[in-house]
């Protein structure tokens, strides 16, 4: 019998025609929340991007089918309830090296944008408008301090190229500390530490039980800060980065994630301080072909 895999937010192509190929057959359609957990029954492997959410209700109409592997085709599984699939016998994977460098440039790209105003600049010349002494006012990025939190594969990438524009970088050890990153201009420091002293702060960790960057810790930052968040967006409060914005208090804010993907914080993606993006942090061709790949290796090596 033919392993089938259900692709329910889309896949590279070529991985998916490998795929077939090589004897899987593939299946791609997406399923609503309510009817996702029984039609799970039908697979043996379900791959997912971040729409689809797999949690205990999912599984427990799941458990003790055919269902036996569920993959992420990224790098956080936070849309899965990972510990509980695995207590009933289906394991969880990711494709952790793929995407990094796509979602570290659109974290830089995001900053330039705050920087220079290019978003809005490009906004209001598409209205015909010619504001050039209102965005003559824009930042060097050279000289100034980026606060990484979480300097992981994605956090490493974007401390690197924040490096190479004449930046210097800090952030914090949670855990183990990376080997052979720290130099003149990178440093590890505390969280109170990192949040003083930077100009920038770039969120790229996974998200925990409550925000990171809340109105406690924006008070902490310094005046006219700007805030980066690639990682989830229940990292950032958004009641608290708004307010702040309107302040003054943060200078400009670039967002690709959000709490909400179905209802975004509008008020949040029309302020004018603000650079966004709906979620495209791995949405590159290159890190989709990578994706594909790594999809391919690990269904292959938990299946063969």
């Amino acid at each position: 019998m033919a392993i089938r895999i259900l692709v329910t937010d889309g896949m590279d192509a070529a991985a998916v025609e490998t795929l077939r190929n090589d004897g899987y057959e593939i299946v791609e359609k997406f399923y609503e929340p309510a009817e996702l957990g029984a039609a799970l029954r039908d697979f043996d492997c379900v791959i997912i991007r971040s729409a689809t959410k797999i949690k205990e209700a999912q599984i427990d109409e799941a458990k003790g089918s055919r269902l036996k592997l569920i993959i992420r085709a990224g790098v956080g599984v936070d849309n899965i309830a990972v510990k509980y699939a695995e207590a009933n016998g289906i394991a969880v994977k990711n494709t952790p090296n793929s995407s990094s460098n796509a979602v570290a440039e659109l974290a830089i790209a995001h900053l330039f944008s705050c920087a220079r105003y290019i978003s809005l600049a490009g906004h209001t010349m598409r209205e015909h408008l010619w504001e050039k002494k209102a965005y003559s006012k824009g930042f060097e990025l050279e000289g100034k301090t980026m606060g990484v939190i979480g300097y992981g594969r994605i956090g490493r990438l974007v401390g690197k190229k924040a490096q190479a524009l004449g930046m210097n970088v800090l952030s914090v050890v949670h855990r183990n500390k990376p080997e052979g990153v720290e130099c003149e201009t990178m440093h590890f420091v505390t969280m109170d530490e990192l949040l003083a002293n930077s100009d920038v702060v770039c969120l790229c960790a996974p998200s925990g039980e409550k925000p990171i960057i809340d109105a406690e810790a924006i008070a902490k930052m310094k005046d006219g800060v700007v805030i980066i968040n690639v990682s989830r967006g229940s990292n950032v409060d958004e009641a608290a980065l708004l307010d702040a914005l309107n302040s003054g208090k943060v200078k400009a804010a670039g967002l690709d994630v959000w709490l909400s993907e179905k209802e975004p914080n509008w008020a949040l993606a029309e302020h004018p301080a603000v650079s966004c993006t709906p979620h495209v942090g791995a949405g590159t061709k290159e890190a989709q072909k990578k994706i594909g790949k790594e999809l391919i290796s690990v269904v292959k090596g938990f299946f063969e």
